[in-house]
């Protein structure tokens, strides 16, 4: 599977386990419904994705005007440290309301979930690629057809 219907597939399958997990990971760890904890994933997976979209807009327009073109790993790491602390910034207060627990308690469950989202991913992507075939991109093809 190559190209859009990759992606879409991707997409669809990441979301849906995620929020399956974090419901249930939420759930434990705040002691409310799975319904509560569930519909909370779903909450902060919206959020997820609207930050990610605005904030790689600005990322880029930013990125765009520097003098230096590329992307070096201090550039990645500004990158992934600058939509995390945004992305904590905005889950922590709706975690607390959502949960009716502490800002402190929220950033705690927060912090849990970037651990989880950080296996996660890496597991997912792993196998993803197992059970789908690597993109043409990552395969040695695609280096014998960019020469």
């Amino acid at each position: 599977m190559q190209g859009f219907w990759r992606r879409v597939v991707y997409i669809g399958l990441y979301e849906v386990v995620a929020i399956a997990l974090a419901g249930w990971g939420l759930m434990l760890m705040s002691g409310h419904s799975l319904l509560d904890s569930g519909a909370l994933a779903i909450a902060t997976s919206s959020v997820a994705v609207v930050w990610n979209l605005v904030f790689n807009t600005f990322f880029e327009r930013w990125e765009a005007r520097q003098a230096t073109t590329g992307r070096s790993v201090k550039r990645r790491v500004l990158h992934a440290v600058s939509f995390e602390i945004g992305l904590v910034a905005m889950l922590v207060p709706l975690i607390a309301w959502w949960l009716g627990v502490s800002l402190w308690q929220a950033l705690v469950m927060d912090m849990a979930l970037v651990v989880f989202f950080l296996v996660y991913t890496f597991a997912f992507n792993w196998a993803f690629d197992e059970v789908f075939g690597l993109p043409v991109s990552a395969t040695k093809g695609m280096a014998i057809q960019a020469t």
